[in-house]
């Protein structure tokens, strides 16, 4: 987990600090499939600017997750600029919601920030492409590699009783 030390900073009100810092992504886990940021440490740039009402964060990456499409369970890899910024109040009394959750003894927490801003940013479904046609619900077939229709209809046989009825046989 990667974490910067806010204690060396010293910044006055209107003071700017920036820095290049490599991120550890933490696996993401959506569906029950695992998505994973290749390579797992991200470069990424750290701005931490001081007003006089408290402390504002901005982190700034880009990622490339691996792992499965959502429709056909193809390898899929998708590439997301993340921007992220967090308000961190000066005094501790101040109100609970203008401080941020990423932030404790004087100890930045940057992969739970990053892993939480890049949550954030993913589309509802990771797809390897647009127009992914899925797997067949009848048989499993992907449907991109081999579209097909299943021409049989198969009914439920605890039907089959009252599907003789309808067809006027009493068998």
């Amino acid at each position: 987990m990667t974490t910067f030390n806010l204690r060396q900073l010293r910044l006055r009100s209107g003071e700017q600090f920036r820095d290049r810092v490599e991120v550890e992504i933490e696996p993401l886990v959506l569906g029950g499939q695992e998505y994973r940021s290749e390579p797992a440490l991200v470069p990424a740039d750290l701005t931490v600017t001081k007003a006089s009402s408290g402390t504002v964060f901005e982190l700034a990456f880009r990622v490339r997750l691996e792992g499965p499409c959502f429709r056909c369970l193809a390898d899929t890899a998708l590439e997301l600029p993340i921007s992220a910024r967090e308000y961190q109040a000066a005094k501790p009394g101040e109100d609970e919601d203008l401080r941020t959750p990423y932030v404790h003894d004087d100890v930045l927490e940057l992969s739970a920030w990053a892993h939480d801003a890049l949550a954030l940013e993913l589309p509802d479904k990771i797809l390897h492409s647009p127009d992914c046609a899925g797997l067949c619900p009848e048989c499993g077939k992907d449907l991109n590699v081999e579209p097909h229709t299943h021409v049989e209809e198969r009914g439920d046989p605890r039907w089959a009783a009252l599907e003789q009825l309808r067809n006027g046989s009493s068998g």
